[in-house]
């Protein structure tokens, strides 16, 4: 099982993906897109890659039948919207597939595949991101501290000086100023995209401003850790008036006045390209995990990533690349359809980072 199709494997996380599993030599990797431009270009450096041109509105089917993939890897997004006909097509084609969704509803809702997944004898893993799959990893690696783990908190500071996607960017601004669902002191409470505005204390980076961010987590993880009480997710961009400039345009979102800010991701883009001499190449991870100890005494376990050198957006590309070198060379992940959640170790997503400019540090 050594044949890797990569959705977009020229793209931002896909490219990533793409030059790090180039680099087994018992893998045959090929890219898969719309612009051959950008496909032929990407190629030139890494001979090993294949390309073939593909748009998965149209002949997905076609695609596989003639590469007979092993293990699909879908990095196309935004997944907001998005319906299952990749992965379905990949279930019945009889290859693994792995996706890099971050959508709220198209990751809880995988399995509704799981029926299928199985029956043809193949892994549909949805969600191999940061969230849920670093996150519930942190957890993991934590939770035996705690006789109760009752609050998390965490989230994700960009740096500027990023290649921002077009497809990241409009999943962000799908739900600026939407309400979604958030566990609060024990209740499912409405929250509202990238307002709860508030400052986050990073080491070596200081204080980054965030705000509330729709990921699979949300929903995920009550369901996994039954003493939740609390549980609150943020992002934020390294330059302040541009992160309050985002606050701004999501009141008129959420008083009604404009249906989604999704429409200007095109030019929003532009402008924040425009900024990047103001900023830096250094991003951060934090989680805050709180509750009962295992001595019955309040607990408390907090860390932190620090990505520089531009690292930061590989971070969400470690699951996949983690998740297919597993069905690769041991082929021991379950059969069926289900988020990343708890499918990789802390141990192994930090020892995937090693090769980066990235630092863990726990208090």
């Amino acid at each position: 099982m050594n044949n890797i199709l990569i959705i977009g494997g020229y793209g931002n996380f896909g490219s990533y993906i793409t030059k790090t599993l180039s680099q087994d030599a018992d893998l045959k990797i090929t890219i898969a897109g719309r612009s051959e431009y950008k496909a032929k270009a990407f190629v030139v450096d890494y001979p090993k890659v294949d390309y073939a041109i593909m748009d998965i509105t149209k002949d997905l089917d076609e695609t596989l039948s003639r590469l007979s993939p092993d293990i699909v890897i879908h990095t196309s997004g935004p997944f907001q919207g998005q319906g299952y006909d990749v992965a379905m097509s990949c279930i019945n084609h009889g290859c693994h597939y792995i996706d890099l969704a971050d959508a709220r509803d198209f990751v809880t809702g995988i399995d509704t595949l799981n029926g299928l997944a199985k029956d043809k004898g193949v892994s549909v893993i949805s969600g191999a991101s940061s969230v849920p799959v670093l996150s519930s990893a942190v957890i993991d690696a934590y939770k035996s501290e705690f006789s109760k783990l009752e609050d998390i908190d965490y989230g994700i500071a960009t740096a500027q000086q990023t290649n921002r996607g077009l497809a990241t960017t409009a999943a962000i601004l799908s739900y600026v100023g939407k309400p979604f669902k958030a566990l609060i002191d024990g209740k499912s409470q409405d929250v509202y995209g990238w307002q709860n505005l508030h400052y986050q204390d990073y080491p070596q980076l200081g204080k980054r401003l965030m705000g509330n961010c729709d990921i699979p987590d949300l929903e995920l993880f009550p369901k996994a850790y039954h003493d939740l009480k609390t549980l609150r997710f943020y992002a934020g961009t390294e330059i302040r008036f541009m992160h309050l400039g985002l606050w701004l345009m999501s009141w008129p979102v959420r008083l009604g006045w404009v249906k989604s800010l999704q429409p200007l991701g095109p030019m929003l883009v532009r402008i924040a390209n425009k900024f990047d001499w103001l900023g830096s190449s250094n991003s951060a991870f934090h989680m805050r995990v709180s509750g009962v100890g295992a001595d019955g005494t309040a607990h408390e376990k907090t860390v932190y990533i620090i990505a520089r050198s531009g690292h930061g957006p590989y971070i969400p590309c470690i699951p996949a690349i983690v998740l297919a070198r597993k069905l690769v060379h041991d082929n021991n992940l379950k059969t069926g359809a289900y988020s990343g959640m708890g499918q990789v170790s802390l141990m192994e997503y930090l020892d995937a980072l090693k090769a980066l400019d990235i630092e863990f540090i726990e208090t």
